[in-house]
């Protein structure tokens, strides 16, 4: 029995039990033999991810690792990793929601500069906030169902939360100039790399309208990290850096372009670092 086997079985369940619970919560009425038919092939694919991941396990015990190795090892295995990244993303998120509710910052160690970067996205943020918020409100006059209410309320407010988690997640993990002159770009839960000082040779005020997603990495080795579709300092390395996306494509970058707030502290920081550090 593959993973292969057990990954396919999954997303073509999901599907089905998504529509099944669609018609549901519409009132349309559901022979009960097709209810019954619909939970056992829940039950059966459950039943084979539990066997395949327990084969997984056994045979990681086998080659020696030790329980929590085993079980991390089989979940990766089994797990695909833009399902694992996804879901790593969204627990960072609302946790760095309940640090804005606080008003603490992610890890910014001592002596080092917090770069803000949030200043593009900050109006268009609370602005889809707003129409979600108002779409929620709207969604719950016109539709009549209480059982459609109800599923509509639950996924509208999670949505509001995760917006304004998003948005949370961008203000409390800023980059990171460290005291040793390395430099950590981050954007929210979603993307953060660090680029030790040795590898930077120079950087500069820049700003730069670049097309497409939000972490763009170019053949020829150019990273765009854009907020806003800008960014507003570029800076040179003496290596490449290995950096992650989202959803767990590597590549490697030898230009790092990103914005700032204020991108003349940056690099005046990244600057007076590497000049006090010459000889």
């Amino acid at each position: 029995m593959s993973v292969r086997t057990a990954r396919a079985a999954v997303w073509a369940a999901l599907p089905a039990e998504a529509a099944l619970l669609g018609c549901v919560v519409a009132g349309v009425r559901i022979p009960g033999a097709v209810l019954v038919a619909a939970e056992a092939l829940v039950a059966a694919v459950l039943v084979l991810e539990a066997v395949v991941l327990w084969r997984l396990y056994a045979a990681r015990r086998r080659a020696g690792a030790d329980r929590r190795d085993a079980a991390r090892d089989a979940l990766r295995t089994l797990v695909p990793v833009a399902v694992r990244r996804l879901l790593a993303h969204e627990v960072r998120t609302l946790h760095s929601l309940g640090l804005w509710v606080l008003r603490r910052r992610h890890r910014i160690p001592e002596g080092a500069l917090a770069v803000a970067y949030t200043g593009p996205q900050t109006a268009i943020m609370y602005a889809l906030l707003f129409v979600s918020v108002v779409e929620t409100v709207a969604l719950a006059v016109v539709i009549p169902w209480p059982a459609v209410h109800a599923v509509l309320l639950v996924v509208d407010v999670y949505g509001v939360v995760l917006v304004l988690g998003l948005h949370a997640a961008c203000v409390v993990r800023p980059h990171v100039v460290g005291a040793d002159g390395s430099l950590r770009l981050r954007y929210g839960a979603l993307f953060d790399l660090r680029v030790p000082a040795a590898a930077i040779a120079a950087a500069r005020v820049d700003r730069r309208y670049p097309d497409g997603r939000l972490v763009r990495l170019g053949a020829d080795g150019v990273l765009d990290l854009a907020v806003g579709s800008q960014t507003t300092v570029t800076v040179e390395l003496t290596e490449p850096v290995e950096c992650v996306r989202p959803l767990g494509a590597r590549g490697f970058a030898r230009t790092l372009r990103f914005h700032a707030d204020d991108p003349r502290e940056v690099v005046a920081a990244l600057t007076r670092v590497r000049t006090d550090a010459s000889p």
